[in-house]
């Protein structure tokens, strides 16, 4: 294979491994619907903590199923069933369960943030970088929330999670940020692996 082949073909691989993972952005609306079901309105504390650990465990496993291998899957549905959980409990406490866009902005800020070491934990410890993603669920969970908000989104039903249009949004940039952290490139037979090259001593 030549060394024009070989660049588009890692183009190619990243490109479907990024649209898979947005695409996962479908998870976010089903997990509302279960931590809605499940716990109701995001109105008190108990009511935070067992929604965000219901809808987290939803976006973690729809997180799983579209990382083509990437993630493992206990570790990252626990991690981010768990992280949501104290995540959204800490959030919607400290704002005091209100949805202007700045109490979400907060709100999201802080969720993301409990998220976000949560789920960095859940990577191998092998991984270089692997702390980028901590340091960028706050700002990627909280713009979800903007997104959403600003796209006319009923938010102050006290919904457990942002709507489809921050879902994409969330998707897509944290999509890049996975590639950048853990990336997938095509084996010689034609399936696809985690890059050696980002994981020490594997």
């Amino acid at each position: 294979m030549t060394a024009a082949q070989l660049s588009t073909l890692r183009r190619r691989t990243f490109l479907w491994s990024w649209l898979i993972w947005t695409a996962g952005f479908l998870a976010f609306p089903i997990a509302g619907v279960a931590g809605r079901a499940v716990a109701g309105r995001v109105d008190s504390p108990t009511a935070a903590l067992v929604a965000g650990l219901v809808t987290g465990g939803v976006i973690g496993t729809g997180q799983w199923l579209v990382s083509r291998g990437r993630l493992r899957p206990l570790p990252w549905i626990l991690a981010t069933a768990l992280g949501m959980g104290v995540g959204l409990l800490l959030g919607a406490t400290m704002v005091g369960f209100r949805t202007s866009l700045a109490d979400l902005a907060v709100m999201g800020a802080l969720t993301g943030a409990m998220l976000g070491v949560a789920q960095t934990l859940a990577l191998q410890k092998q991984i270089r970088r692997r702390w980028w993603w901590a340091v960028a669920m706050p700002l990627l969970w909280a713009l979800g929330w903007i997104v959403t908000t600003l796209a006319g989104i009923p938010v102050d039903e006290q919904f457990t999670i942002f709507g489809a249009s921050g879902a994409v949004t969330f998707s897509a940039l944290s999509g890049l940020l996975l590639h950048g952290i853990l990336p997938v490139r095509s084996a010689p037979a034609g399936t696809a692996r985690i890059d050696a090259a980002v994981v020490g001593n594997r």
